[in-house]
């Protein structure tokens, strides 16, 4: 596969377009297939670009001294989150608590309760429970309101 540059002649919109081969975009380019996706003109032409070209297998990479710029650190999946990240998790996690606390636990039946409660077959009042994301996305398409808890919590009767 090769990359293009283009752009459309009238308002010069940049894209990049993926073609077989240079004979693939010019084939394409004659029939009047390419269009600019902003503005839909089929006069497109190929940009100016710098060619991408790998190093030869026989260079060597420059070390560190010669290097003129040191590669940017590389973020750590274990490192600490900064404070404000955690105070931000804490406060959330706390209210998610407070919430609970105010709230029924409907187990693997919450998204046959939540459209009760929804359709008025049954006394509004918070829940919480378990659904399958197919169950949680039907509840969103009939327009029921739900929110994922945020912090993993463990089913009431089930902890050591």
């Amino acid at each position: 596969m090769i990359v293009f540059d283009l752009s459309c002649r009238p308002h010069a919109h940049r894209f990049e377009g993926w073609f077989g081969s240079s004979a693939d975009f010019a084939d394409q380019q004659a029939r009047g297939l390419l269009l600019c996706p902003t503005c839909g003109s089929a006069e497109i032409v190929k940009s100016i670009t710098a060619p991408n070209l790998g190093r030869k297998s026989n260079q060597h990479t420059p070390s560190a001294a010669q290097s003129p710029t040191p590669p940017a650190p590389v973020p750590q999946a274990n490192a600490p989150l900064p404070p404000a990240a955690l105070a931000a998790l804490k406060t959330i996690a706390m209210r998610q608590a407070e919430a609970l606390k105010s709230s029924t636990w409907v187990g693997d039946r919450f998204a046959e309760t939540a459209r009760a409660i929804h359709y008025g077959e049954q006394t509004a009042t918070a829940i919480h429970g378990q659904a399958t994301t197919a169950e949680a996305e039907a509840l969103c398409e009939e327009g029921v309101e739900i929110t994922p808890i945020l912090f993993p919590i463990t089913p009431p009767g089930t902890a050591n």
